[in-house]
């Protein structure tokens, strides 16, 4: 497949670390650059990145639930709106959740409407043509499976509803008994992975497993150099120092108290195990 060269855009890319203090732009700035200099065809690789913001946008639409609207998508609100009104041009994913859920059916038994969007999206972006992101999107996607699994073996929960998709990690989340699932030999980042999850730290190891991610993308990229990969790359580790930018240290213990309410609410957590417990250890 042709590969086109950007060789102004990544010449110019300035260095991030994902510690940084500051950025001196915005990302949506670096979101509008990339529109008026890509290709459109590469552009629409970009877009995949916006999505998530749009699944959260459809489903709080659908649900009622008032919350803010995020603009960093790629639809807007009255876009939205009308397709839940009459589906037509939206990802075909998301007009397959609009659909089941006016229904009220279902398209994964025992899972949320937000893990049923969550799983449509990424059957759609790990099946994409560009293989760069076809591999991100899965490791992205094998690094939450992982990490559903171990909590759920931690705190001796229930089945399987909290796995997402169908592929050879989840298989082997779901029945093996071994320490790393025995993806030992097949999930690169695997150790490292479980040693992690050992920290008590909820935000340490949120950084840590961001640190693993930002690796990834620099290893996936190694013989890449001008090609659009990089610029693709440059916007996931931009989005993740933003994360990090946001949360403050009070924002950081508002996060926490989110988690452990979403845990509470979500998890059936055996008798020995209490959220005040959970607490104390931070």
């Amino acid at each position: 497949m042709f590969e086109r060269n950007y060789y102004y855009l990544v010449a110019g890319l300035p260095d991030i670390l994902i510690d940084q203090k500051k950025l001196s732009f915005s990302i949506a700035d670096f979101k509008e650059d990339m529109a008026y200099h890509l290709h459109p065809d590469d552009y629409k690789l970009l877009e995949l990145l916006f999505l998530p913001a749009d699944n959260t946008n459809l489903l709080n639409l659908l649900t009622k639930s008032n919350k803010e609207f995020d603009d960093s998508g790629k639809y807007s609100r009255d876009e939205l709106e009308e397709e839940i009104k009459e589906p037509g041009s939206l990802p075909e994913y998301m007009q397959r959740l609009i659909t089941a859920y006016k229904n009220e059916s279902p398209l994964f038994d025992g899972l949320s409407w937000e893990d049923q969007l969550t799983w449509l999206y990424y059957d759609y972006v790990t099946n994409i043509s560009n293989k760069f992101m076809r591999d991100w999107f899965e490791f992205d996607l094998n690094i939450r499976n992982i990490v559903a699994g171990i909590n759920v073996r931690k705190h001796k929960l229930k089945g399987d509803k909290y796995l997402i998709g169908d592929n050879y990690v989840v298989q082997a989340v779901r029945k093996s008994t071994l320490k790393d699932f025995g993806l030992g030999n097949d999930f690169e980042f695997m150790e490292k992975l479980i040693s992690v999850q050992d920290n008590d730290n909820l935000l340490e190891r949120e950084r840590a497993m961001d640190i693993m991610k930002w690796e990834y993308l620099d290893d996936a990229n190694t013989f890449n150099y001008f090609t659009v990969e990089v610029l693709l790359a440059f916007i996931i580790k931009l989005e993740m120092v933003q994360r990090w930018l946001d949360l403050d240290q009070e924002t950081g213990r508002e996060l926490f108290r989110k988690l452990l309410d979403e845990l509470e609410q979500s998890y059936e957590f055996p008798k020995e195990f209490t959220i005040n417990q959970k607490r104390s250890q931070t």
